[in-house]
């Protein structure tokens, strides 16, 4: 049983914490891999939400991007940055504290 906890934690942070490995495929395709390689519902569902927070930070990335155009995108980025960088710190922290919890990002849109 510990060791199920301690395989679920280290799974949930990587998930959450993948975005910190690479912004380019990378960080969608840990979460995946998760995924597919897990059977637990938990790990399975926290990767589904990193995954999400994930394809969010990339679309906001492109359209404030595009905004950068009209001044108002700098300012844009610069606080999507801020967000990915405490928000899966705080899902890192907040898994590891309540493995038997999944973590919800607040203000997302969830595709998957």
């Amino acid at each position: 049983m510990n060791d199920e906890i301690t395989k679920r934690k280290l799974l949930d942070a990587i998930s959450h914490g993948s975005i910190f490995f690479s912004a380019t495929f990378v960080s969608i395709g840990v979460p995946i891999a998760i995924f597919f390689i897990s059977n637990d519902e938990i790990v399975q569902n926290n990767a589904k939400e990193a995954l999400n927070f994930h394809l969010n930070a990339w679309v906001y990335g492109i359209i404030f991007g595009i905004l950068t155009v009209v001044i108002i995108g700098w300012p844009l980025l610069a606080i999507l940055g801020i967000v990915t960088l405490v928000m899966p710190i705080l899902a890192i922290i907040k898994v590891l504290s309540d493995p038997n919890q999944v973590y919800r990002y607040p203000f997302i849109f969830r595709v998957l």
